[in-house]
C-alpha cells in the first residue's frame, strides 16, 4: 500500500533525477539549430511540481499529492515535451481520485489513464516518440502485474522501466531521422529518468538528490522543507538586444516567487533562491546591475522562519506592474509570444494587448501564457504563439482561463503577424478566426540561426557553428555566411506572386547588413516590395516574411 508521503517523495525523486541529465537529454535533440531543448523543457516543467510537492506535508493523501502533481507541471509545462509530461501526470491524477492510500494495481491503472491523456492531446500522434515510451511501459507493468498478483510496487514499477527502456531503444527503427543520427528520442529518455527517479523511492526509499548545476548544495537541504534561504532583488539597465526570457526561465526552475518585470530598458527583478551568487551572474549577462540586495530570510526573524510567511511577505511587496487579471470589458483581445524588442514593439503596434517574452530557447509556461490571458481586458482573447514548440502550452492555458480562448496555430512571428494584419473589428468571432487563420497559410518564412551541433539532415552536412538557412521549418541553405544563406533562403520561396518582403534582423547581424540583404533580394525581384526591421531577436539573425 503507498500512501501520499511515498507519491510526493517519488515525484519529487523524479524531478530531481530529470534536472540532474538535462543536458544529455539537450544532446539527443536530432534537429541542429538552437531550441527550447527537450531536457530543459521537461526539467522545468517537473520542477514545478518538485517545488510544489516540497511543502506538502506528510499526511497528505494520494488524491492530494496526484491533483498538486497535475495541477503544477500543467501550469509549469513548457514546450511539447513538457506539455505531454504534465498530460501524463494529468491522467495519473484522475487514474487516481479519492484514493487516500493506493495499491499497486491502482497505480498501474492510473498511468493507463496518463497514457490515454497524452494520446488524446496530439492531433497526429507518432509513434518513436515519447508517446511509444509511456505506452509500452503501461503496458510492461500492466502484463507483469497481472501475471504477478503478489508483487509489490517497486518490482512491478522496475518493470514499467524496464518497458520504458526497451520501447525507447527501438525509437530510431519507428523514426527515421533518429536513425540516421544515431539517437534515441530525448522526450522518451526525459520520461525513462523521471519513472527511474520514482523507483528510487519505491524500491529503497530514497529520493534522488538534486545534483545538477541549479542545484546547490544549499537547495538540496532546503528544498526538502519547502525553504530558500535568500531573498535576492536587483535592477538591471539592459544592453541592446538582451532578453530577459532566458533569464526568466532559469529563475522559474531554481527558485520560488520569482518577479521580473520589464519596462523597455529597465528590468526589475526578485526571487527566493540558495545559490545568489548565480543568480546575480545569470542577472549580469543582460547589462549593468544596480540596487543589489540580498537578505538571508533563515536569520531575519521579521521574515520568519517558515515559507509560508516568507511567501505572504512577498505577495504582498510583489511589484505593482506585475501582470494581474482584470475585468474583460472589450469584445476581443490578443497575446502574442515574441522574442526581442523590436518585434514585441511591432506587435503591440498592431494590436496585441500583451506580448509574452519568449520563442526559441525560451519557451514560456502554460501559467506565463494563462497569466497573459487573465491580463487582456477582452471577453474573447486570440493567442498567437509563434512557435511550433510553443502551441501546445497555449492550448493547455484555454480550459484554465475566464474567458474564451481560441488559440491560432501559428508556428512562426510573420504567420502571427499576417493573422493579425487580417483582423477585421466589424467582423464577427468566428469570421475572424477563419480569416486569420486562412493569412496564417498566405506567408512563407523564411529563418536564418547557427548550428548548434553537428548533423546530417537531408542529405546535407552540417558542422556546429556553420550558418543555417530555413524554409517553413526545413533546412535549404548550410553556409559559412549569414549573408549569403540569407538571400539563398529567401529567394527559394519567392515566386511569380510574391509581392512583399520583410526582413526582421536580430542577434548577430545589424543595419547595414540588412540593407544589403533587401538590396540583394530588390535586385535579384525588382518588383518586390522589401522592407528592413529591427526584431531584435535573440537566436535568429534574420527572420525573413515572404508574402
Amino acid at each position: 500500500m503507498i500512501n501520499g508521503s511515498v507519491l510526493r517523495d517519488a515525484v519529487i525523486s523524479a524531478a530531481n533525477n530529470v534536472a540532474n541529465h538535462r543536458q544529455a537529454i539537450d544532446e539527443l535533440n536530432v534537429f541542429p539549430v538552437p531550441d527550447g531543448d527537450t531536457g530543459t523543457n521537461m526539467s522545468a516543467t517537473m520542477a514545478s511540481a518538485g517545488r510544489e510537492l516540497a511543502l506538502m506535508g506528510d499526511d497528505a493523501t494520494v488524491t492530494e499529492v496526484a491533483k498538486k502533481t497535475s495541477s503544477a507541471m500543467l501550469r509549469g509545462a513548457r514546450g511539447n515535451s513538457g506539455v505531454i509530461l504534465s498530460l501524463i501526470f494529468r491522467g495519473i491524477a484522475k487514474g487516481v481520485k479519492g484514493m487516500e492510500t493506493m495499491e499497486t494495481r491502482d497505480l498501474i491503472v492510473a498511468l493507463s489513464y496518463g497514457v490515454e491523456s497524452a494520446y488524446k492531446a496530439v492531433m497526429k500522434p507518432t509513434e518513436g516518440t515519447i508517446l511509444t515510451v509511456v505506452r509500452l511501459a503501461a503496458r510492461a507493468g500492466a502484463q507483469f502485474a497481472s501475471e504477478n498478483k503478489e508483487a509489490d510496487l517497486a518490482t512491478v514499477w522496475e518493470q514499467v522501466c524496464i518497458g520504458a527502456d526497451e520501447a525507447l531503444q527501438t525509437t530510431p527503427d519507428l523514426l527515421p531521422v533518429l536513425k540516421k543520427a544515431g539517437v534515441i528520442d530525448a522526450g522518451g529518455q526525459g520520461l525513462l529518468y523521471a519513472f527511474e527517479g520514482m523507483l528510487s523511492v519505491f524500491k529503497d526509499g530514497v529520493i534522488i538528490p538534486d545534483e545538477s548545476q541549479e542545484g546547490s548544495k544549499a537547495n538540496k537541504a532546503a528544498d526538502k522543507k519547502g525553504k530558500h534561504q535568500y531573498m535576492v532583488s536587483f535592477k538591471v539597465n539592459k544592453t541592446s538586444g538582451a532578453d530577459s526570457a532566458a533569464l526568466l526561465a532559469y529563475l522559474e526552475s531554481t527558485g520560488k516567487d520569482v518577479s521580473v518585470n520589464e519596462k523597455k530598458t529597465k528590468l526589475t527583478v526578485s526571487t527566493l533562491t540558495n545559490d545568489p551568487g548565480k543568480v546575480i551572474s545569470e542577472g549580469i549577462k543582460l547589462g549593468s546591475m544596480v540596487d543589489i540586495n540580498v537578505v538571508n530570510v533563515w536569520e531575519e526573524p521579521d521574515k520568519a522562519t517558515n515559507v509560508a510567511k516568507v511567501e505572504e511577505a512577498t505577495e504582498e511587496d510583489a511589484p505593482k506592474d506585475a501582470l494581474a487579471p482584470v475585468d474583460p470589458v472589450n469584445d476581443v483581445g490578443f497575446v502574442a509570444v515574441a522574442a526581442g524588442e523590436g518585434l514585441a514593439s511591432m506587435f503591440k503596434e498592431i494590436g496585441a494587448d500583451i506580448v509574452v517574452s519568449g520563442g526559441q530557447t525560451m519557451n514560456p509556461s502554460t501559467e506565463d501564457i494563462l497569466n497573459a490571458i487573465e491580463a487582456t481586458p477582452a471577453k474573447t482573447v486570440f493567442v498567437l504563439p509563434n512557435n511550433k514548440n510553443i502551441i501546445m502550452a497555449a492550448e493547455q492555458a484555454e480550459p484554465l482561463a475566464s474567458r474564451k480562448v481560441i488559440v491560432l496555430p501559428t508556428k512562426t512571428v510573420p504567420q502571427g503577424i499576417s493573422a493579425m494584419l487580417n483582423f477585421d473589428p466589424d467582423s464577427s468571432v468566428e469570421d475572424n478566426h477563419l480569416a486569420m487563420t486562412k493569412a496564417i497559410d498566405s506567408v512563407s518564412t523564411a529563418q536564418v540561426t547557427f548550428a548548434a551541433r553537428d548533423s546530417q539532415m537531408d542529405g546535407l552536412q552540417i558542422k556546429e557553428g556553420q550558418i543555417l538557412g530555413m524554409a517553413n521549418g526545413a533546412i535549404k541553405a548550410v553556409e559559412d555566411d549569414v549573408l549569403t544563406a540569407a538571400f539563398k533562403v529567401t529567394k527559394s520561396l519567392c515566386n511569380k506572386r510574391t509581392e512583399m518582403v520583410t526582413i526582421f534582423y536580430g542577434e548577430g547581424t545589424n543595419e547595414e547588413e540588412a540593407e544589403k540583404l533587401a538590396s540583394m533580394i530588390s535586385d535579384k525581384f525588382s518588383s518586390l516590395d522589401v522592407s528592413v526591421i529591427n526584431g531584435g531577436q535573440p537566436v535568429y539573425h534574420f527572420i525573413i516574411s515572404v508574402e
